[in-house]
């Protein structure tokens, strides 16, 4: 739970909730509200501005929702509209999240992907892909009849494929522990077990309600959160994940119109049970609604995973339910059912029996069943209107490939340039 401690700068008595009117008040400089890889990465930029940096995550460590809960992929940046934030904020990662891997011997393999039409009408629709990545600075592709690719991987079954050769994977859960040594190491705390469940946006700055996670395990649904500190940002990032969009709507001041709607989509991942891996590279179909298919991934110890497939959520949730993570991540094995028909398209060879549950995340969406897919919406200043307030709703994949971007990104249009300094070495 966050140290009750005076933070630099003092605060003075503003208009409260008045649910919040017996809270102690904290002053902070940056607050991050999340500490999975992006609001880590975002913590580590802001410090290394020079910003004095208070992570602030409801779990009991870090990464523990979507960071955790995915394919490990470092994306190239190819099934993004061009000049959108996800294209270029993905291709940007890609090179910075390669660099800081090689630098810091965080484990990661360039393995390449391919894209892979089964059928006669894909090979059109592979055809458009090519064409439509040229505009994300994706230049490395290479387009390959089915026979060339069945000569790399003996296993796949293709008429036509598309060779990615910078799509990798990394260690997610060491990326992330550097991140934070990072920002700890330029003196950024992490307050882990501490919720941030409301606050109040306006012309006299932020006010952050903060409750230990405890606190929220039993808490009824309808009635008011009663917070055990307010903290005062100067600077406010919502990178919250699953529960960033209903955080926002709980932030009392701003404009709801901004606030998009969310839209959660579950997937499941199963594994490949015998030993040794058909494939020495991933293996992706096209895309599909809600994702980008049924596909073949490997991690750093050569097991096979397939996944993950799409089931939209009814919602249902509550805000605290939300903010607990408190989403259902079992695996049914009877989903599997499902898993074999599609991947026999591509490889034909599975057999009955060979796949056993393994995980599954949520995806946070802000666009849902038969929409176009939504892009990142990184929302400051110039949106909304309130000053020091950026939120990040829908960052999804590719999330974990673009965290050193956004965090760029960030740090450039938001970080007050009073506050930076350039430090070396990190």
């Amino acid at each position: 739970m966050l140290p009750l401690r005076r933070l630099p700068g003092a605060c003075r008595q503003r208009g409260l909730a008045r649910f919040a009117a017996g809270a102690p008040r904290e002053a902070a400089d940056a607050v991050v509200v999340g500490a999975g890889a992006v609001g880590l990465a975002v913590a580590r930029a802001l410090a290394m501005a020079g910003r004095e940096v208070l992570v602030v995550e409801s779990a009991s460590s870090f990464g523990t929702g979507t960071s955790s809960r995915n394919s490990e992929v470092i994306h190239a940046g190819i099934y993004y509209p061009p000049r959108s934030l996800k294209a270029s904020l993905c291709v940007r990662g890609k090179e910075m999240l390669y660099k800081y891997c090689a630098e810091r011997d965080i484990p990661h393999k360039r393995l390449g992907k391919l894209i892979v039409a089964t059928g006669a009408a894909e090979t059109a629709k592979l055809d458009m892909l090519l064409e439509s990545v040229k505009g994300n600075g994706v230049d490395d592709l290479q387009m390959m009849e089915g026979s060339q690719a069945m000569e790399m991987e003996p296993e796949l079954r293709c008429l036509k494929a598309l060779l990615s050769p910078s799509t990798g994977i990394v260690d997610s859960h060491s990326f992330m522990l550097s991140l934070l040594a990072d920002a700890e190491n330029l003196g950024s705390t992490i307050s882990y077990n501490t919720a941030v469940v409301g606050g109040h946006v306006g012309n006299e700055g932020i006010e952050l309600h903060i409750s230990e996670s405890k606190v929220l395990e039993n808490h009824s649904v309808g009635s008011p959160v009663l917070p055990q500190i307010v903290l005062l940002p100067k600077l406010l990032i919502n990178s919250a994940g699953l529960s960033a969009v209903p955080l926002a709507k709980r932030l009392h001041g701003l404009d709801q119109a901004f606030v998009p709607p969310a839209y959660y989509a579950r997937g499941c991942y199963f594994t490949l049970s015998q030993t040794k891996s058909p494939f020495s590279h991933l293996i992706y179909p096209l895309p599909e609604d809600g994702g980008i298919g049924v596909h073949v991934t490997l991690d750093l110890h050569g097991l096979v995973r397939f996944g993950p497939d799409v089931e939209w959520l009814d919602g249902g949730i509550d805000d605290i339910s939300c903010f607990l993570n408190g989403f259902d991540y079992s695996v049914k094995p009877t989903r599997c059912s499902g898993f074999y028909s599609v991947i026999r398209k591509y490889f034909p060879n599975l057999k009955d029996g060979s796949l056993e549950p393994g995980y599954s995340g949520i995806r946070p969406k802000l666009s849902g069943p038969g929409q176009r897919p939504s892009d990142f919406v990184i929302q400051g200043e110039d949106v909304h209107g309130i000053p020091g307030l950026v939120n990040l709703f829908g960052i999804e994949s590719p999330g974990l490939t673009s965290s050193l971007a956004i965090a760029e990104y960030i740090v450039s249009r938001y970080n007050n340039t009073r506050f930076s300094i350039n430090r070396e070495g990190l």
